[in-house]
């Protein structure tokens, strides 16, 4: 943030009022050789005043930075010494030319007022609105008035603009996918005392072919977060993806969703409480709608370690029927309600650049579908409900200035209530998945990211098996 100059009632008053200030009297014992020398340095300070008059002020502090040893506690060469680091962009060394001045005469306004611009242009603003102030309270001229005035009104702003903090971005992506329905490409053979075997020739199904291609997406996104007081404050957000398919477009999805919490800041501790909200579309023909309750505990252990802990329950309903499977509800699958617990860490390395991240969770999701079937004469879904458990492991590091590297190692068991009529024994299945990613930050604002993901599931039941790997690049635009 930067306004115009507050200087120029100062300079006009305050250094003709120096003139005198700091000069000291001539001993007239002293050596010619130290007479001389004081009127050298007496020179010194004229010549500084003309250059700061003329726009000059890093010449100035040249010329008045060599004699800070001997003339330090002078108000005039301190004053001196003050503006001209302030306006040749050193604020730090400014404050403590000014302040020695303050400490002889505190009721010097000029010196008060060039150290709040200094405060100002080291962002400390609650000592800068402080000097600020003192200064008004002195009846500067109305032209200084208006322009403190202005530099309240940015800090203001700047406060305000800290309370509310509104981040947002856009993106695109376009892609491959290897395996866009997740399909096995192993064959199935049932159960020999599976109610299944009588309409199914030879007892198996032949492996189903993956279905592949290119893909693109866009995706936006906005937070917004308000600070009520120093521990409490509210947040929201929203984000809106689709995913469209060159080939298939019956896999072709669109979402939308939301999130409103409260949060709690306590010494070291954040706590956060969420509600969560949500529709998935997949080729305009089922909707799946989720809501939930999220609640999060963070913890900072030191600058370099911080541990959270997590609970989340979301309930998901779908309606319509799949394009690729007409006759199937989409209540049997996807009406379930989640509950998953877990907790992390993350751990900056010494040198700031890298990053170390982990989680492990567990939850169990309930089938409730209200469809009943001869094999579900209490609605739901043929394996029943779902328990799992999982991890993951990751890393972040800075590659370059303009380079992030990322990688992400997943995995997850699962195992249902029921048993499953093709292998008349419990379906279990477990799934990896690999993440690596680039981020090149092309400015501020915009980043390029290649990223490939490979994904993996086996089960005891082959027809949920499958391998898929997933190249993309994104575009990213974020807006802050």
């Amino acid at each position: 943030m930067k306004l115009v100059s507050l200087a120029a009632w100062v300079f006009s008053g305050s250094i003709m009022m120096l003139g005198n200030v700091g000069a000291q009297p001539v001993d007239k014992s002293a050596s010619p050789e130290g007479q001389s020398e004081q009127n050298a340095q007496l020179q010194a300070l004229r010549e500084a005043e003309a250059l700061l008059k003329a726009g000059q002020p890093a010449q100035a502090y040249s010329l008045l930075q060599p004699l800070e040893f001997e003339r330090s506690g002078e108000v005039r060469f301190d004053y001196l010494l003050g503006v001209a680091a302030l306006d040749s962009g050193q604020p730090d060394k400014a404050t403590l030319a000014f302040e020695r001045v303050l400490a002889v005469d505190p009721n010097f306004a000029g010196a008060r007022l060039d150290m709040a611009r200094a405060y100002y242009q080291l962002g400390d603003l609650p000592r800068a609105k402080t000097e600020f102030e003192a200064v008004l309270k002195q009846d500067p001229p109305e032209a200084a008035r208006v322009t403190i005035q202005k530099y309240l009104m940015a800090i203001a702003a700047y406060e305000q603009a800290k309370l509310t903090r509104i981040t947002g971005y856009a993106e695109a992506v376009v892609g491959h996918d290897s395996n866009i329905a997740n399909s096995s490409t192993d064959s199935f053979t049932f159960a020999a005392n599976s109610p299944w075997i009588p309409f199914i020739p030879g007892g198996q199904l032949p492996a189903a072919s993956q279905l592949s291609g290119v893909y693109e997406g866009v995706n936006a996104g906005v937070d917004i977060s308000r600070s009520l007081n120093a521990s409490w404050g509210w947040f929201a957000g929203a984000d809106l993806r689709q995913h469209g398919n060159s080939s298939e477009s019956d896999y072709n999805t669109k979402s939308l969703d939301g999130r409103v919490g409260v949060k709690l800041l306590q010494a070291q501790n954040v706590y956060k409480l969420s509600l969560t909200g949500g529709q998935v579309d997949t080729a305009d023909t089922t909707h799946r709608n989720a809501r939930g309750v999220n609640a999060e505990w963070q913890h900072v252990y030191s600058p370099a370690n911080q541990v959270s802990a997590f609970a989340q329950w979301a309930q998901y309903r779908a309606s319509g029927f799949p394009a690729t499977s007409p006759g199937t509800d989409a209540r049997i699958e996807g009406d379930t309600d989640q509950t998953v617990l877990g907790v992390g860490w993350v751990h900056i390395l010494a040198d700031g650049k890298q990053a170390l991240f982990g989680s492990v969770y567990a939850g169990r999701e309930l089938d409730v579908a209200p469809v009943i079937s001869a094999g579900l004469p209490n609605g739901g879904r043929t394996d029943g409900k779902k328990d799992f458990y999982g991890a993951r492991l990751g890393g972040q590091m800075a590659l370059s200035d303009k380079w992030d590297g990322t990688a992400s190692l997943g995995w997850q068991s699962a195992s249902y209530g029921n048993v499953n009529p093709m292998i008349m024994a419990n379906r279990s299945e477990f799934q990896y998945d690999l993440t690596l990613g680039l981020a090149w930050h092309l400015d501020k604002w915009w980043t390029l990211k290649p990223q490939i993901a490979y994904s993996t599931k086996r089960s005891n039941i082959a027809l949920y098996g499958f391998d898929r790997t997933d190249v993309s690049v994104t575009i990213r635009r974020d807006f802050k």
